[in-house]
């Protein structure tokens, strides 16, 4: 600070002499030019600049905290970089998932800097077109687009830029440039780019986070549709059977599955009802199960296209096995361009006869229990998977049935049932557990709960490594 100046004293005056005056007085010194005036503009400057810069971000967070379309929030953002940096132009570079950059947003002063940046980014896109071997990563890209727009801006042009990280990915570059020769880069100016950087992620990932949202409610009502149609397909009711008591559940891993199971009335043909050469035919009743490899909507798809194609084969009144050879022959170039297969079991039973008929295409044999002695006993035949082989070969076979007989039809996914040890429910615990539900329980539906009871009950609690399980139960009327 410098000193104010001070009036020297006079030399006192001696004998009779007069005493000499000061002739004029100093001037005082103006409190505009003092140096504490000075602090405190500076003082003052710095708090308008600081209360500035407050706004500029307040008002870029109001921004993101309200925004509805990324494209106008990313407009601001070059703009608020070179205002809140005191820089004279700003600009938003984003790398795209084909590779390619695009200069999403750019504030400039000097119309020859947009033309330059615009310059820069050509001229890489033009490099990255040209690359026939590896393409580049996100470092060595950020280090060629740095090194073209230096390039195009030239050197009486001050560059500074930082990246936009989006889950710890870098997605594009914010820039800010300056042709003042006075301009200097601090701390706190890169604190502040990094900052608007950062809510320029915050902007991204949530316009991604919203669309991610969207197409799973998408999803989520499209497989709601799906389920809906899947379990209008699915018996609602059993059929009235002369004879025969029925149960069945149909439990989906997800909420579509490719498990299947059917009634299906069977109309003796127009021709056999004409002739005369044999007693009138009696109506007859289809029981299948099937199984899709696999689940969720590809297998529930696959179901409902089989469900369809079975029911018009049925209608031609086949044997079980040319029923099966038809189905492989209408479906294996669909299920061969899926990559998947169909196990399905298809039998008819007669009510008049008491005779069930059957054919396998390498299903899980269904079990018979025999209420005469007790035992059971597995249904089944050679026969291929459904999609497999265009020439698979089926069987027929049969088995006479009496009253308190009893059926049980299933999907593989009750027997892979697993614990939490990663033991499988298998076929021999499923039989000890059918052979005792047959033994104390009178009725299908009570077998079938029984069932579903055990493997849940082995399975335990909060278990979700499951597949798609399917019972059928069918019994005798032992009292017929």
């Amino acid at each position: 600070m410098s000193a104010v100046p001070i009036p020297q004293p006079s030399p006192q005056p001696t004998g009779n002499s007069t005493p000499q005056l000061p002739t004029s007085t100093p001037k005082p010194v103006s409190e505009d030019q003092t140096p504490v005036h000075a602090l405190k503009e500076l003082v003052a400057r710095l708090r308008r600049e600081q209360n500035k810069i407050q706004d500029l971000l307040m008002s870029l967070g109001f921004a993101l905290r309200s925004f509805n379309n990324l494209n106008q929030f990313l407009e601001l953002i070059p703009l608020m970089a070179a205002r809140v940096t005191d820089a004279d132009g700003g600009a938003l570079v984003l790398f795209q998932a084909n590779g390619k950059l695009k200069l999403e947003q750019m504030h400039c002063h000097d119309s020859h800097q947009c033309q330059d940046i615009r310059q820069a980014l050509e001229t890489v896109n033009t490099q990255l077109s040209g690359r026939h071997g590896r393409s580049l990563n996100m470092e060595e890209m950020t280090v060629l687009l740095d090194r073209e727009v230096n390039h195009y801006l030239g050197s009486h042009t001050q560059l500074f830029g930082t990246a936009v990280i989006v889950r710890k990915t870098e997605r594009g570059r914010l820039y800010v440039f300056s042709r003042n020769s006075d301009y200097t880069w601090t701390e706190t100016r890169e604190k502040l780019l990094r900052l608007i950087a950062d809510q320029t992620a915050v902007a991204i990932e949530n316009d991604e986070l919203s669309a991610e949202l969207r197409k799973k409610e998408r999803l989520d009502r499209e497989l709601e549709i799906g389920a809906e149609i899947q379990n209008q397909l699915l018996p609602h009711t059993y059929p009235q059977i002369e004879g025969l008591k029925l149960a069945a559940r149909c439990q989906n891993a997800n909420r579509v599955g490719g498990d299947y199971y059917d009634f299906i009335s069977i109309h003796p043909p127009e021709w056999l009802k004409r002739s005369g050469t044999q007693a009138q035919p009696s109506r007859r009743w289809c029981i299948t199960v099937g199984d899709v490899m696999g689940k969720g909507v590809p297998a529930g798809l696959i179901m409902t296209m089989l469900r369809g194609m079975l029911r018009a084969e049925v209608l031609n009144g086949h044997s079980p096995s040319r029923i099966l050879q038809h189905l492989n022959h209408a479906m294996y170039q669909d299920l061969d361009q899926a990559n998947r297969f169909v196990t399905l079991f298809y039998s008819e039973y007669d009510p008049s006869t008491q005779v069930l008929s059957y054919s396998n295409a390498a299903h899980n044999p269904p079990l018979l229990w025999q209420a005469s002695n007790q035992l059971i006993q597995r249904l089944d035949t050679m026969g291929m998977l459904i999609g497999l082989d265009l020439n698979s070969e089926y069987e027929d076979a049969q088995s006479q049935l009496y009253p308190g007989d009893i059926i049980l039809y299933y999907t593989d996914g009750f027997t892979d049932a697993s614990n939490r040890k990663g033991d499988r429910f298998d076929e021999e615990n499923l039989i000890e557990a059918f052979q005792l539900a047959c033994q104390h329980y009178a009725n299908p539906q009570a077998i079938l709960d029984y069932l579903f009871d055990r493997v849940n009950e082995f399975m335990g609690p909060g278990n979700d490594h499951r597949d798609d399980m399917t019972l059928v139960v069918m019994q005798v009327d032992p009292h017929r």
